[in-house]
């Protein structure tokens, strides 16, 4: 491109200063023309990026970083998921150049966590503002690193990411970068929306990493693709990169971690403080397929002679909104195991007590222990009383509430912590899928934990009551553990030599595939033992 250095601006032979007028030729104005209604054609016809190997060169658009381009030109509202180095934000650079040369008297709000990384975003605006031939550039007014304001009367600040950040601005499109990893994002969001939505044609751009579960941008990111916002979701993967395949797989993990991995490459929504389980151990829990599966009951492994059990048991109303859920735990074994589960949010608590009896029974009349809220407390005492359950959890005798368990805040404190430990100590094997997912959006909130907005805990809520109760006086008499000991000791425990792979679950492998529970009912296990 030949200018003449007094068209540059300040010096900048590069970048057309204001007030330069342009004598249009006929082809000149055709490619003007094609160039605003079309973003990508722009992008890869006339900006140029810088290259780590070989310096400026022309930005030749991926087959998904097209396919971004047009999906922000399409949607008012958009959240984008994207591997770490996938080029998300120099594409998105691209796509705010265009908006501004295009679009006269129009402001964007470039946001960052630090507003020294929306000053770099301007800086990589400028580099490619600087490929651009001056009969598509507008003319510069003010250039400085926080902004830009051209001669169109468009313009472009950067600033980190307050509640004041861009107040007093009339927004046309919002830029925020990295928005998983934004401080106080919920309050900066909240003050924020109302200013940027006030135009009927303002447009959102948010793009980030995922960072864990709770936060602002994996609400609005799970909003969309559940179809509950006005936002529309874009998704990209570390497979959608150029060079990106197994074998680069592998090599990253071999550096770094599994882990690690699917944190900033695979878009794994894991890994934030504020869930109760770090991220490391919730990467490690594999969900097992039921064996077999039954009205809401699941079973993973059978019931051993002379094994004890556990059963934990959480209590709704049965109107489709919060699950009744129990959990069966094997305790006599080390990890202890989760063995079986029921989840069902419409059996009636009338119901309930019939069916915890039924699989209690099985696995050698389990100690039940029940949450006596509302609804506990009635199927607890129907229970004990009416049905005869000669093995539930008492915490008195004096009163019919007194059966089962009250979740005080110190017994949930005291259970959270404990299954926090006794899961990063692995000492306790989770492998329901239910149970899994709940355990990554049971979040930290105030002074306690609990499922994230939208979600549910009913599953979690079971292995807290359990491992609460491992550390009771009551749970050392039953079984003769310590738990103490086993958390805190600084050697393992001694694998047993007749401990059964996976997928065996005790005794003689050629045993009948049935059995008949202390209630007379024949459970079939299909093809448990079909391999083995």
């Amino acid at each position: 491109m030949t200018v003449n250095k007094n068209e540059g601006y300040l010096g900048n032979s590069m970048i057309k200063r204001a007030g330069i007028e342009h004598q249009y030729t006929k082809d000149e104005m055709a490619e003007y023309l094609k160039c605003s209604e079309n973003p990508c054609h722009f992008i890869e016809n006339y900006t140029q990026i810088i290259s780590l190997d070989e310096g400026m060169v022309p930005f030749k658009l991926r087959g998904y970083q097209d396919k971004l381009i047009e999906h922000y030109d399409a949607n008012r509202f958009n959240v984008v998921l994207a591997s770490r180095q996938s080029g998300k934000s120099i594409t998105s650079c691209a796509y705010l150049l265009w908006f501004l040369l295009f679009k006269p008297e129009v402001t964007v709000a470039v946001l960052a966590n630090k507003g020294a990384i929306s000053r770099e975003m301007i800086a990589r605006i400028v580099t490619m503002l600087e490929s651009v031939p001056f009969f598509l550039q507008p003319g510069v007014k003010i250039l400085n690193k926080g902004s830009i304001e051209f001669a169109n009367d468009s313009k472009v600040v950067a600033a980190a990411t307050s509640s004041s950040s861009i107040r007093g601005l009339s927004i046309n499109l919002l830029y925020l970068d990295e928005f998983a990893f934004v401080d106080d994002a919920e309050t900066f969001y909240t003050a924020t929306y109302p200013v940027v939505t006030s135009g009927k044609d303002s447009k959102v751009i948010i793009t980030s990493t995922a960072n864990g579960v709770g936060n602002m941008f994996h609400k609005i990111y799970e909003s969309a693709i559940h179809d509950q916002s006005e936002y529309k979701s874009f998704t990209i993967n570390w497979y959608d990169v150029p060079g990106r395949d197994e074998a680069w797989k592998k090599e990253t993990i071999a550096n770094t971690s599994e882990a690690q991995f699917e944190q900033e490459y695979g878009n794994s929504f894991l890994g934030t403080g504020n869930t109760l389980i770090n991220s490391n151990t919730l990467l490690g829990l594999k969900a097992w397929d039921a064996e077999w599966y039954k009205d809401g009951f699941s079973v993973y492994q059978k019931p051993v002679e002379d094994h004890t059990y556990i059963c934990t048991v959480d209590v709704a109303k049965g109107r489709g909104m919060d699950f009744s859920t129990m959990t069966i735990f094997d305790v006599s074994v080390d990890p202890f195991t989760q063995v079986a589960t029921y989840r069902d949010s419409m059996i009636s608590p009338m119901l309930f007590p019939d069916i915890i009896n039924k699989y209690a029974k099985a696995y050698n009349t389990a100690l039940v222990i029940i949450e006596n809220n509302a609804e506990g407390s009635m199927v607890a005492s129907q229970l004990h009383y009416d049905i005869e359950y000669d093995n539930v959890f008492t915490q008195g005798m004096t009163k019919a509430e007194d059966i089962g368990v009250t979740m005080t805040k110190k017994i949930k404190r005291i259970g959270c912590s404990t299954l926090k430990e006794i899961l990063e100590e692995n000492r306790l094997n989770l492998i329901d899928r239910s149970t899994i997912t709940e355990l990554m959006t049971f979040i930290n909130k105030g002074m306690s934990f609990e499922a994230d907005r939208g979600y549910h805990d009913d599953m979690v809520m079971n292995c807290v009551l359990f491992s609460w109760f491992i550390t009771t006086d009551y749970f050392t008499h039953l079984t003769n553990h310590q738990v103490k000991n086993l958390l805190y000791s600084e050697q393992q425990r001694v694998i047993e030599d007749d401990m059964l792979p996976a997928g065996i679950f005790g005794g003689d492998p050629y045993i009948e595939e049935s059995f008949v529970d202390e209630g007379g009912d024949r459970w079939f296990f299909e093809e448990v033992l079909k391999n083995s």
